[in-house]
């Protein structure tokens, strides 16, 4: 398989990171990243970088180790009734915007072991989804 310039660019970037002894990565759910999300987690897992994320349903890998996000279902039932609203004549000025105010919380207690982190009782406390 032939490496894109991109995918270059990324396992660049997990070098470096290695090099300077990064503890831990972010991952935003938005393009290239999204594009490349396979990667990405492949070379979180090579580096042993524990990975926090938006894609909330990669908790149960073994690749994520804690993933908060919005409750995108229930977003995404409000955004078809805003479609719904312009769709039936309301005016785009008089339909509400939500913004994400129900979020997910993720945590995969296999990866943390995997990485020897422990992961606090509060915060387990408030996870959605506990993965063991």
């Amino acid at each position: 398989m032939e490496l894109s310039a991109r995918d270059s660019e990324y396992r660049q970037a997990f070098e470096t990171m290695a090099q300077q002894s990064v503890d831990a990565l972010m991952v935003s759910g938005l393009p290239p990243n999204s594009e490349r999300q396979k990667l990405i987690l492949e070379l979180a897992v090579k580096y042993r970088l524990p990975c926090i994320t938006w894609w909330t349903e990669l908790a149960e890998s073994e690749q994520v180790l804690l993933a908060y996000a919005p409750d995108w279902r229930y977003h995404f039932r409000l955004w078809a009734d805003q479609i719904g609203q312009a769709l039936n004549g309301v005016a785009p000025a008089d339909i509400p915007v939500h913004q994400p105010t129900k979020l997910k919380l993720a945590i995969n207690l296999k990866t943390a072991k995997a990485l020897g982190i422990v992961v606090p009782p509060l915060l387990l406390a408030r996870a959605d989804d506990v993965i063991e």
